[in-house]
């Protein structure tokens, strides 16, 4: 895992957005790709908005490469390309919650925050929870707080972390027991999966006619066209009379 042999706060940063929710292998291929491309904040902020789309392709859930961008514009434009230790204000950045906010400031500043995400919570529920039903995150975190060591967060994080995944390579998932868990819907057959079928084609073929689009994709085209407006609803597109193409 490169993100852990450094604390280059951009590169953290990276890291934790990639790792929302991809598999770790998968990161692993990618994230010395994105930063070959976009090595810090200021060429990330100043990167067509399509390249950044481009670059993020395999990773699926491509908000995240906008979140990415717009997190770069403003740390570059109002905080002078240094992304803030407080977890309070880095909550409030485009695809950063609180957990994500505080987990940035573990890895990149060592500083002893208290955060749960899905394999320290897998931890704490068998390790403390082992006869109980329907855990609520707000009775792990003060054991995560209790728990935390303050002079060396970002390490114990870390192995709880490795922890957390030998528990559900051995079987285990305690995750099932927590109220936050929600089982993932299947990708194949999708709208997600035809999204992003969509913005691979764009990357490769810049201006296509919404026919062509659905045509390849052998879907129905009225959910293709659904999709299409959806993704120039959220900037992904723009459109030129039926001709989609990635927005800038």
């Amino acid at each position: 895992m490169p993100w852990r042999h450094t604390d280059d706060p951009y590169r953290i940063l990276i890291s934790e957005i990639m790792l929302q929710q991809t598999q770790v292998g998968r990161v692993t291929e990618k994230y010395p790709e994105f930063l070959a491309a976009f090595p810090d904040f200021p060429a990330l902020a100043r990167a067509p908005q399509s390249a950044v789309v481009a670059a993020w392709q395999g990773m699926g859930y491509n908000r995240r490469a906008i979140a990415l961008k717009k997190c770069a514009e403003k740390t570059v434009g109002e905080y002078g390309g240094t992304l803030p230790r407080d977890p309070e204000i880095l909550a409030t950045f485009p695809g950063i919650g609180p957990a994500t906010a505080s987990s940035i400031c573990a890895f990149a500043f060592n500083l002893p925050v208290v955060f749960i995400e899905t394999n320290l919570r897998r931890v704490f529920i068998y390790s403390f929870f082992p006869d109980k039903e329907a855990v609520t995150d707000k009775e792990l975190l003060p054991l995560v707080e209790r728990a935390l060591d303050r002079k060396n967060p970002r390490v114990w994080y870390w192995a709880l972390m490795d922890y957390g995944t030998a528990l559900k390579k051995n079987g285990r998932n305690p995750n099932r027991k927590s109220t936050a868990y929600v089982k993932q819907a299947p990708f194949e057959g999708s709208d997600r999966r035809i999204r992003g079928q969509i913005l691979k084609m764009l990357v490769k073929s810049p201006g296509l006619p919404k026919k062509e689009i659905s045509d390849s994709l052998r879907e129905e085209p009225d959910r293709v066209y659904r999709l299409l407006d959806a993704l120039e609803k959220e900037r992904f597109l723009i459109s030129d009379s039926g001709t989609f193409r990635l927005a800038e």
